[in-house]
Order: structure tokens, then sequence, then C-alpha cells
């Protein structure tokens, strides 16, 4: 199952981009035995700030025909690692070629795409800048991977 990070706003070079592409590089060597990957990120840009709404139809252009749509979102669900783990392995195991995970702007995800999503995740009540948002979703999906493969790397 291939996972597309597809997120509002472009990275420029710098320490997140290079913690996302170190996760997302770990985890196309630890997914591909176990039928996941490969990941990338799609970045997606409102350069006319027309709002939540334009950028959900730009985020909708960049999904995968039949992708799951799992939403980061404050109001979704706080899951564990390994629950987190056991819903990707879940996905990959109904037969599902695509996973997209979407991260909205600064004024979050428009309520018409939330409401379209096969699930959403929160990492917390906090709200987060989106930048880190994509760092600890990278890490999570390598971590989810390792946790599906047995891996000592998730220790709790």
């Amino acid at each position: 199952m291939r996972v597309h990070i597809c997120a509002v706003g472009r990275l420029r070079a710098g320490p997140e981009k290079s913690l996302i592409d170190d996760y997302l590089t770990r985890f196309d060597r630890t997914g591909r035995a176990l039928g996941l990957g490969p990941a990338r990120v799609v970045e997606v840009e409102d350069k006319k700030n027309a709002g939540q709404g334009a950028e959900a139809d730009l985020l909708r252009k960049a999904l995968p025909k039949g992708a799951v749509i799992c939403t980061l979102d404050e109001r979704g669900k706080v899951l564990t690692s390994p629950e987190f783990a056991n819903k990707l392995g879940g996905w990959r195991d109904s037969g599902r070629q695509d996973l997209a995970l979407i991260i909205g702007g600064a004024d979050g995800i428009d309520p018409s795409l939330r409401a379209q999503a096969d699930a959403s995740i929160s990492f917390g009540k906090m709200v987060w800048p989106h930048m880190l948002v994509r760092v600890m979703l990278s890490e999570q999906i390598y971590r989810a991977a390792t946790i599906l493969a047995g891996s000592p790397y998730h220790r709790a």
C-alpha cells in the first residue's frame, strides 16, 4: 500500500525536510517487506489565499483514486502508536492500494473534506504547526512499520 502525505504548503530545505526524508526512507526500507510503501509527500499550495475551500479542492485533486483518506485534525481520534500501526496494517490488509494522510493549512481542513474522510486522527488536543506535523507523521509511519515488523524500535 502506497502512502501519500498530502499537505497544504511548501516545505523548504531545512531540518524539518531532512527529518521527513530520513523517516520516509527508513519507512520505505522497513515497509517494503510488509507490503507498505513507498511513501511520498504531495504538496499543494493555494497561491490565491482563497481559504479552506480552495485548499480542499487542491487536496482532492492530489488524492489517488480509491485511496483511504485519513485526515490529521485536532478533532480526530487520539491513537497510541500500536493502535496507529494496527490501523495502517488493517487498511493494507483490506486490499486498498493507497493511503492519503491529509494535513491542512493554517486554518485546518475544510469541513466537506473532513466529512469525506474514512478516518481522522489527532496528535492531541494541542494545535501543531503543519510543518512539524509532517515530521511527527513521518516518524509515526516509520514507527508503525517497525511495530508491524516486530522491530525493537518501539519500546513501549
